[in-house]
């Protein structure tokens, strides 16, 4: 039998329809594919009433639904079908989501820890993001990721992912943030949205590799996040590794626990 394709779903009402499949998921990327901001949600062809389904935003790929059902493994099988060779870090729902992936992709995926980081819109500190932002070295200068700075981030293949997950230049300067330390004209670190959702940010932060341990990432997501809360928004944030999570708490987060992802074709 020939295995079903996938089905993109589109539409307000069409996505608000399929938010069930993904309750109680805090995932900021989830809420910004439901609410049509940006990523796409997708189902099996021909399926009227989807019970099973994936969220796909940039590298990520988030998969729920009723994970029981024959569905769950052929929309996987279907998804690894249609992305071929694309880099993909997919995290499951649940446990039972978490052994299907194993079972198809285990073999042939990388399997880590991220760590969730709470969502507590009181956990910040003003003054205290104000000093660390401050704090930068007189080498370096912060400067907004503007119209003119949009390209050279482009141009900077460790500092794409700054601005790579929205569609154009234009749709950075309206629905996203951002802020990078350059020293001269070389962009060495900064704090970025990674995905907008209605209410928020989800942060992406990095550092050049040889610029690293200056305080650059400290200042510049300090910034940022006081940028947010003067917007309104809130800084949602998701470490992939430890040194992530430290700096997080440094700023005011608090660390949720960890959650387990595959990678395919690193």
């Amino acid at each position: 039998m020939d295995r079903r394709g996938l089905r993109q779903i589109t539409g307000t009402q069409a996505l608000s329809e399929m938010a069930p499949l993904f309750d109680g998921w805090e995932e900021t990327m989830i809420w910004s594919a439901l609410g049509g901001c940006m990523g796409e949600v997708w189902c099996l062809a021909e399926e009227q009433s989807p019970r099973v389904a994936l969220v796909s935003i940039s590298d990520f790929v988030f998969f729920a639904g009723d994970d029981a059902l024959p569905d769950a493994k052929e929309l996987v099988l279907a998804f690894l079908e249609k992305t071929g060779e694309r880099n993909a870090i997919i995290a499951p729902q649940n446990d039972a989501w978490l052994q299907l992936l194993e079972e198809l992709i285990g073999d042939t995926a990388k399997k880590y820890e991220r760590y969730a980081i709470k969502k507590d819109p009181n956990a910040f500190d003003k003054e205290r993001l104000h000093q660390y932002a401050c704090a930068l070295a007189a080498e370096f200068t912060m400067r907004p990721i503007d119209a003119e700075l949009y390209p050279i981030v482009m141009a900077t293949e460790w500092a794409r992912d700054f601005c790579s997950s929205f569609s154009s230049c234009e749709d950075f300067m309206v629905n996203g943030l951002g802020v990078v330390a350059l020293r001269g004209d070389e962009i060495v670190g900064g704090c970025s949205a990674y995905a907008y959702y209605p209410g928020g940010i989800e942060i992406e932060v990095d550092t050049r590799h040889d610029m690293r341990r200056r305080g650059i990432a400290l200042a510049c997501s300090a910034q940022l996040i006081l940028n947010c809360l003067e917007r309104g928004l809130y800084p949602s944030w998701d470490a992939a590794n430890r040194m992530s999570v430290a700096l997080a708490e440094k700023l005011g987060y608090e660390e949720k626990g960890a959650y387990t992802v595959y990678e395919i074709n690193p």
